[in-house]
């Protein structure tokens, strides 16, 4: 069993969505004064890798700690959006989508992290792949890229609307290509809109 992680590593300072705080990750009790080490932890739900939950676009939507365990595992189906500035229906010509499955958009947006450009002319879904991707009832998209749209995030709210859940920072996709994968995505059980997530690619024969 091969695992890859898709997690970027939350770090303190490390740079955010505009607007979002930068995470305060410190050591605030060391080992040397106490025999033991403790950390804390001050930031957004939106640091790093994460998970948007319907709460966050859809008044009245339902928090990821409130949502079945079965909607955080499935199989993955990787797209080659490498070079598209807008991400359209057309990318899912082919790619055998089905329902259930976790839809992961590889950009190689990633190797911006940390340049300013990161958070500024990203990738974007069109309102109509969105609409592609409820109709065929996957259960959540991932990107390596800040967010799947812009203000006023219609494809957000076309999304949450219907439980289909974001996973945006994430990182090494490009060792999917050609691969058979299931998608681990367990975001902390938080009592919140949405939560930083772990997540994990189990490559199949």
């Amino acid at each position: 069993m091969m695992l890859i992680d898709l997690t970027r590593l939350t770090t303190h300072g490390m740079p955010v969505y505009p607007g979002d705080a930068p995470p305060q990750l410190v050591e605030s009790v060391h080992f040397d004064e106490h025999q033991c080490v403790n950390h804390e932890f001050q930031g957004s739900m939106h640091v790093g890798t994460h998970m948007d939950g319907p709460m966050h676009m859809v008044k009245g939507g339902r928090k990821l700690c409130d949502m079945e365990l079965d909607h955080f595992v499935g199989r993955g189906r990787l797209i080659d959006a490498r070079g598209r500035v807008t991400l359209d229906v057309d990318l899912l010509d082919g790619k055998g989508v089905q329902a259930g499955d976790i839809v992961l958009f590889w950009t190689a947006w990633e190797e911006k992290f940390g340049d300013e450009s990161y958070y500024g002319a990203f990738p974007v879904l069109t309102p109509a792949l969105a609409e592609k991707l409820v109709e065929f009832q996957v259960k959540m998209i991932g990107l390596d890229s800040p967010s799947p749209d812009r203000e006023p995030y219609t494809v957000h709210r076309i999304l949450l609307q219907k439980e289909i859940l974001i996973l945006e920072n994430l990182v090494n996709l490009n060792a999917l290509e050609s691969k058979n994968f299931e998608v681990t995505a367990l975001p902390a059980k938080w009592d919140a809109d949405s939560a930083p997530t772990r997540v994990i690619a189990k490559l199949l024969a």
